[in-house]
């Protein structure tokens, strides 16, 4: 008797202990890689949106559709990064915890020519690319650990924990980039990039982003404002011009071209490199861009 005791003790121990981890689902790549850091082994998370994929001209599938009504948790950006999220939702009749990274965060104004609203995906006149900036990532941070304690309460000590110390890493790394970027007089910060999707790094570092589209890869460029930037780029003595992993870069190709300035690279702006790549974590994505960013400038 005492043995059949112990040996239901035992299995009810190894269950709780070998318990399926969280189903959830992200929108893109960036917000996926954020709730893993803060999930740990509790979440599996996938990721709508993969490495090196476009999240601005994203389509969901029936599939998606099916992945997202079978989640525990659902993780977004916000501010209208995916026009596609309520589609979605509605489509997928989702009934678990819906997670807005930026919800509580400042958000910083597009210009007047970034503002758009086009096949459905309206951002106004706010720029989405909040997690450019590492100080606004904190709060996704705590919005994500806030969602995944509010579906499984059990393991919200754990998640609190995994946040904190994510936290304390983001902190170093605002710290170590505001280093970096002050060995370069601010006059000389100014880079060419092919879409608006760096105007949160260049507020926080003072580094002044143009593009050729707003906010969003799904806006085309017109034949003026090419023009217009081709003549600033002149004036202002742009020497970095960086295409993006997720962009075409025949645009960028042509403007430098014109420009008679060389294309220094590439940037990862709204997507993560694959595994094994130089950005396929967000830590490892910003430090590279940073790196990458202040080589062209020495």
């Amino acid at each position: 008797m005492k043995k059949l005791c112990l040996a239901g003790v035992l299995l009810g121990l190894s269950g709780s202990l070998w318990a399926a981890p969280m189903s959830v689902v992200a929108s893109f790549s960036v917000v996926a890689d954020l709730t893993r850091q803060v999930g740990g082994d509790r979440v599996a998370v996938s990721s709508l949106v993969g490495p090196n994929q476009d999240a601005h001209v994203f389509q969901p599938t029936p599939l998606d559709a099916k992945k997202v009504a079978a989640a525990k948790v659902f993780v977004v950006n916000g501010l209208g990064f995916e026009g596609w999220i309520n589609r979605l939702s509605r489509s997928a009749n989702f009934k678990g915890v819906m997670v807005e990274g930026t919800k509580g965060v400042k958000p910083r104004k597009a210009t007047e020519d970034e503002g758009h609203d086009d096949h459905g995906h309206d951002h106004g006149d706010v720029d989405p690319h909040a997690f450019q900036d590492p100080v606004r990532v904190q709060t996704y941070v705590k919005n994500i650990a806030a969602g995944l304690s509010k579906a499984d309460p059990a393991g919200a000590s754990y998640y609190q924990a995994r946040a904190a110390s994510y936290t304390k890493q983001l902190q170093q790394l605002d710290a170590w980039a505001q280093q970096q970027f002050a060995t370069v007089p601010v006059a000389q910060r100014k880079v060419l990039t092919s879409h608006d999707a760096f105007g949160y790094l260049g507020d926080r570092y003072q580094v002044h982003f143009l593009a050729p589209q707003g906010v969003s890869t799904d806006t085309e460029a017109s034949a003026k404002g090419v023009a217009t930037l081709i003549r600033q780029v002149k004036q202002e003595k742009v020497k970095a011009v960086f295409f993006e992993n997720m962009t075409d870069p025949r645009l960028l190709k042509q403007l430098s071209n014109e420009a008679g300035v060389k294309i220094g690279g590439k940037l990862y702006s709204d997507a993560l490199s694959p595994e094994g790549g130089p950005a396929s974590t967000y830590l490892t994505m910003f430090r590279y861009n940073v790196s990458t960013i202040l080589a062209s400038f020495k």
